[in-house]
């Protein structure tokens, strides 16, 4: 039997009913919940992050949500480093450590052990690159960096400015690309063995759902939240956050809130669509079908006995 921690993943679009999944399970196998989602860690965005009330929570134990300050930066990075810690803990508590969430890139990081560079920075040099961009394009500046690192660049779209100015630092810094530098990251064998799963609506069914949470989302009270999220002229990483920035021209004066909540929903399922195709191309994904026929109690029942099945065989 390998000696590698036993860990559930929850995951996948908006909407999906990861957390009532993840909440079940863990009352089912004495387990605690660790978020995944690059939104529900922060202080007062309740609404936009849906992030599960204590009635939802049932008692359960959840972990890196709600602890963060707005204007507070957060990185995959500060996620990994949280979560194992997290998982170390639960796991010596004898409890079954379960990640809920939709962010990929967090979820894929802390399962595949990914480590990150601890190349330095370089302020001037990315103030140079920002004004190189500013007068010459996106394009120009994604160009720089297809000189240095190929790959990198197909992969990066000219509007990601911070990433494309962050792979040539640290190839200036380094004299490696970030291509070679994220290969030698996925070297270390991960710690885990985890058995993955993932509520798999139709789209049309998930797409709906995703327009009356929206609608839900308002009547709560999303619009008094953004307005009070807009006050801090100082927010980070928050800023991305779907169900603010969205509402900001109604806040302004410059739409209608019927216009920006269209624009809403649309954000919303283009992002579940994008955690989708993310979540597809995970090895060893399990998928449970959903449509609105399916009984709650029997996607619960078979996620339950997935996770006990891994457990034992992984």
């Amino acid at each position: 039997m390998s000696k590698k921690k036993f860990i559930a993943v929850i995951c996948g679009p908006t909407a999906s009913g990861k957390t009532a999944l993840g909440v079940e399970l863990a009352k089912r196998l004495d387990g605690e919940v660790i978020s995944a989602d690059s939104m529900q860690i922060y202080k007062g965005m309740d609404i936009a992050s849906a992030k599960p009330s204590e009635g939802e929570k049932q008692g359960i134990p959840h972990y890196l949500m709600d602890f963060l300050p707005l204007n507070k930066a957060f990185s995959v990075a500060d996620y990994v480093e949280l979560a194992h810690k997290c998982i170390q803990e639960i796991t010596d508590r004898g409890k079954l450590p379960i990640i809920v969430g939709g962010t990929g890139l967090y979820i894929s990081s802390l399962i595949n052990n990914i480590t990150f560079d601890d190349t330095g920075s370089d302020p001037a040099f990315r103030a140079d690159m920002r004004e190189f961009a500013a007068q010459n394009g996106n394009e120009a500046l994604r160009k720089k960096l297809e000189e240095v690192d190929p790959d990198a660049a197909a992969r990066l779209h000219p509007n990601n400015v911070n990433r494309i100015i962050r792979a040539l630092e640290v190839y200036r810094l380094s004299g490696t690309t970030m291509t070679i530098a994220q290969e030698k990251s996925r070297e270390q064998e991960s710690p885990y063995r985890s058995c993955i799963i993932m509520p798999d609506f139709p789209r049309e069914l998930l797409y709906r759902r995703i327009d009356l949470r929206v609608d839900d989302m308002i009547k709560h009270g999303l619009v008094e939240e953004a307005r009070e999220f807009f006050t801090h002229s100082d927010y980070v990483t928050s800023a991305q956050a779907i169900g603010c920035k969205e509402l900001k021209p109604y806040l302004d004066g410059e739409k209608s809130l019927e216009e920006c909540v269209e624009k809403l929903k649309q954000a919303t399922r283009n992002y579940a669509k994008r955690q989708l195709t993310w979540f597809n191309k995970m090895p060893d994904l399990h998928k449970i079908p959903v449509d609105d026929e399916t009984d709650g109690n029997k996607i619960y029942k078979i996620a339950e006995n997935l996770v006990k099945r891994y457990s034992f065989f992984l």
